[in-house]
């Protein structure tokens, strides 16, 4: 009765000191969440003024989010009178046998914000990446998707992409075309190109600026090589590299000029038979 007595005679102060310290956990908690949203919601806006693609963005600020309410749950436990130095030890621990766990994934997610920061490539061009070429499709958070020209669909991994070359043939509005030609040596120079040029000349998707270029390049072991090289627009490449190849031979036909290709002449020559060889064969011939 008189411990009951004493908790009760206790209780306003313990109220006092108690009641403070959960009010002011409470208000920790509250700012907090509050500096949690507004740091994540500036972070989520600078990124998207960047062109950051919305997934990326939506993660990371989830994550500056999570981040801060973790930093404000240990302020508040240990505004409470909660030993936090062993639970951030644990959490530490936790949080290194996770990452060590996660470790692909992590670098394959860093490697999709930089693929998306950095923008080496986006959705719609066709690149050439981790051994593999297509367009691509989506970039997400850990792996990039892409579509062959065969219409295969392929998943290489972020950190795969990154790590390598990319070749991004979409990157710019115009590409050059290089073609190598040969002709006979025995054709006419002068003739052969300018039936190169008056092909190149009639496809209307041929650019006029920069200026083609038709040039003997090598005179190789069978053939004089013209190096053909007109520019045109990215999305016209494959439609005028078919036609110019196509064109050009039907041109060099019409003009009489051969365009060789490999061959091997075989010379057979006779070896006479030395006269002792002729007298065995016959005495051969006659003991038989």
């Amino acid at each position: 009765m008189e411990m009951f007595e004493g908790w009760i005679e206790q209780a306003p102060d313990l109220i006092v000191v108690y009641g403070t310290k959960v009010i002011l956990a409470i208000v920790i908690f509250i700012i907090g969440r509050w500096i949690a949203k507004a740091v994540a919601g500036g972070v989520k806006k600078v990124l998207t003024a960047r062109g950051l693609d919305i997934t990326v963005v939506g993660f990371v600020g989830n994550i500056v989010s999570a981040l801060i309410t973790v930093i404000t749950l240990i302020a508040v436990l240990g505004q409470l009178g909660v030993q936090t130095a062993s639970l951030v030890a644990v959490i530490g621990a936790a949080g290194l046998a996770v990452g060590l766990a996660l470790q692909g994934s992590l670098s394959n997610f860093a490697s999709g914000v930089l693929l998306v920061a950095f923008r080496p490539c986006k959705a719609g061009d066709y690149i050439e990446a981790a051994g593999v070429a297509g367009v691509v499709e989506e970039i997400s958070i850990f792996s990039t998707t892409l579509v062959t020209p065969d219409n295969k669909r392929i998943v290489a991994p972020n950190s795969a992409v990154m790590d390598g070359v990319i070749v991004n043939y979409s990157a710019k509005d115009t590409r050059r075309i290089d073609m190598t030609i040969g002709v006979s040596y025995d054709a006419d120079l002068l003739v052969a190109r300018e039936a190169i040029v008056a092909v190149i000349a009639a496809n209307e998707q041929v650019l006029k600026a920069p200026e083609p270029t038709v040039e003997v390049v090598a005179l190789a072991d069978s053939s004089v090589n013209f190096v053909v090289r007109p520019w045109v627009k990215t999305a016209d490449y494959w439609a005028v590299h078919f036609a110019l190849t196509r064109d050009i031979k039907l041109a060099l036909d019409k003009a009489g000029i051969g365009i060789p290709y490999p061959q091997m002449d075989l010379h057979v020559q006779s070896v006479p038979v030395a006269e002792p060889q002729l007298q065995a064969v016959a005495t051969g011939s006659e003991a038989s």
